[in-house]
């Protein structure tokens, strides 16, 4: 077993993703119903048994950890019972740029530290570097990433949207294992799935996802962590939040939804449960991520990994099969 394989979180596990929470991404400051908003999702989170709570500095512009901290903060014993993971590494309005992304040394030391203060907490318990920065030394990572865990403010480090290869790099450098890769991973995001049996296929041609990536993961044992892991309800009969063409679903998408819902109602359980089952059900053990702020949705969730555990092997390739909308090769 590798050492991260001993740090990594244990198996079977849903993560609350806090992306939606704060209100706008504008500069404006949240307001009371927001704080209950959150307090609610919260509350279903810890209903439905989830211990890992995911955010980023970037999300809602740092009001998704500042209402979070808040919540935190009023009620003690909280912090104790759960655990924080926070992502730096995108810079949004800054410079004159839309956007840029900075693993600096000094970037990352100091957005760690504003994180913390919104957050109201001494430590993150993973820190994941949120997208790789081309100008990325590793080195510096490794410099300031040891700072961190030396003062007691990170207790492991994660990546998202990274490669194998680019994992690699960075853990040249690094003195503590690589503990998580976030990616987006669902039913109708399947690159990860696809780009595994279309080697030597002309349909691989259409999908970027870098081979060997998941590989990677399982064999130095790095949690796979699903974000987008419900497709915004897509499958589970969530009505799209602003109506687009794209939102109109296709012949696979009715296949797939009409698929999940027959399986809910076979085992009892939710459509939710069976979208994230199909996920869980892989061996590479990946978390999903769950975005919704609506309470009846994240308990909607619980029964995922009972879903995954029922789930026979027919019938996950069946799940995908309706997915992509034709048979396997």
């Amino acid at each position: 077993m590798s050492p991260s394989a001993q740090t990594a979180a244990p198996g079977q596990e849903l993560i609350y993703g806090c992306m939606g929470l704060g209100g706008s991404w504008s500069a404006e400051p949240y307001s009371s119903a927001e704080v209950d908003q959150a307090a609610a999702a919260i509350e279903a989170a810890l209903k439905a048994g989830i211990t890992l709570f995911d955010h980023a500095d970037i999300y809602t512009n740092g009001k998704a950890e500042a209402v979070f901290g808040e919540i935190l903060a009023g009620t003690p014993g909280l912090r104790e019972k759960i655990r924080l993971q926070t992502k730096c590494g995108i810079r949004l309005n800054e410079q004159g740029l839309e956007a840029y992304y900075d693993l600096s040394r000094d970037g990352i030391l100091e957005r760690v530290n504003e994180s913390l203060a919104r957050l109201r907490t001494d430590y993150v318990d993973v820190l994941m570097l949120h997208r790789p920065d081309p100008l990325m030394d590793p080195a510096e990572v490794a410099s300031a990433v040891g700072q961190l865990m030396t003062e007691g403010k990170v207790r492991a480090v994660g990546v998202s949207n990274m490669s194998g290869r680019q994992i690699e790099m960075l853990q040249d450098r690094l003195e503590v294992p690589v503990v998580a890769n976030q990616l987006e991973m669902s039913l109708l995001k399947r690159a990860w799935l696809e780009s595994t049996v279309l080697v030597n296929h002309a349909e691989g041609t259409d999908y970027s996802f870098p081979h060997g990536t998941v590989e990677h993961c399982v064999r130095h044992g790095i949690r796979l962590q699903a974000y987008g892991s419900m497709a915004r309800g897509r499958y589970t009969g969530a009505p799209a939040a602003v109506p687009t063409p794209a939102a109109v679903p296709t012949p696979a998408e009715e296949a797939a939804t009409a698929l999940v819902a027959a399986l809910a109602a076979a085992k009892g359980t939710t459509g939710e449960a069976i979208v994230l089952g199909w996920l869980m059900k892989h061996p590479a053990g990946i978390a999903p991520v769950i975005g919704t702020a609506n309470p009846d949705r994240i308990l909607a969730c619980a029964g995922a990994a009972e879903a995954a555990a029922s789930m026979t092997r027919a019938e996950w390739y069946g799940l995908w099969v309706a997915a992509r909308g034709s048979n396997i090769p």
